[in-house]
């Protein structure tokens, strides 16, 4: 069976780097680990099949057929239903998918929202015209306000945006200090058993779905000029960086690294 033509929509422009978006990078790294050969457009949120970036095109021109996908998760499943990528999760035991669940949850659940409001709330106008930077000025202004709007009030109802800005740094930083624990832990584990000295968050030789959101999220949170805080927590942690540089080199060399 020949391989579809996958191309992925990053809401950004197409060019060879990573995106602000943890999102987008979590489903590069999910198609990359799986060995799928993928191009890239912008795309927008409006053409989007749930509205929301980033979003799957896949062409099965032999077939005579196409479909678009949406949403990271749902994505990946599809991928694996269909044959075309091998279940990251596969041979993991019961108590290790309980673990990894939990510990994408704890990033896409719960980190994204500090995130979102370190750079929506405190750094509007760099996020504004980071993401927006298609848009013509006057554009930026409406649609900017907009988007500020509907990120506050979901910040507020979801509960962030009610602490402090010093209690959420205590959170984030709190978050990352555990994830570099779990790192030089699992650093300690494999790399006595490895000769490309890779390592993983859930402590095996491969890489799980956990993975794919961890190495996002740090990838999203040392590009993006609009996290400066998050950047400064990321890099105060050895064993994050030394893990997201290794994957980095492994699997994005094609792409710049972060400074």
């Amino acid at each position: 069976m020949s391989s579809p033509s996958l191309t992925l929509f990053r809401g950004f422009p197409s060019k060879p780097a990573y995106v602000w978006s943890p999102f987008v990078t979590k489903l590069e790294a999910r198609l990359r680990f799986a060995g799928l050969a993928y191009k890239t457009e912008q795309g927008a949120p409006v053409k989007a099949p749930r509205g929301k970036i980033p979003y799957l095109h896949v062409s099965k021109e032999k077939y005579g057929g196409s479909e678009m996908l949406s949403d990271t998760q749902l994505i990946s499943e599809k991928l694996v239903a269909d044959g075309l990528a091998d279940d990251l999760n596969g041979n993991l035991t019961a108590a290790e998918k309980a673990h990894d669940l939990a510990f994408r949850a704890l990033l896409e659940d719960k980190l994204y929202f500090y995130q979102n409001y370190e750079r929506w709330e405190q750094n509007y106008y760099t996020m504004r015209s980071g993401v927006l930077s298609a848009l013509p000025y006057p554009a930026q202004i409406l649609v900017g306000k907009l988007a500020y709007n509907k990120v506050s009030a979901t910040l507020y109802g979801q509960g962030t945006s009610r602490f402090t800005p010093e209690e959420i740094t205590k959170f984030k930083t709190e978050i990352w200090e555990n994830v570099d624990a779990l790192l030089t832990a699992s650093r300690g584990k494999t790399m006595k058993k490895k000769d490309d000295g890779m390592f993983f968050v859930l402590g095996g030789e491969t890489p799980t779905e956990a993975d794919t959101t961890l190495f996002a999220f740090i990838a999203s949170g040392l590009v993006c000029d609009a996290a400066p805080e998050t950047g400064k927590i990321i890099r105060s942690f050895p064993a994050v960086m030394e893990y997201a540089e290794r994957i980095h080199s492994h699997y994005f060399p094609d792409y710049e690294l972060w400074k």
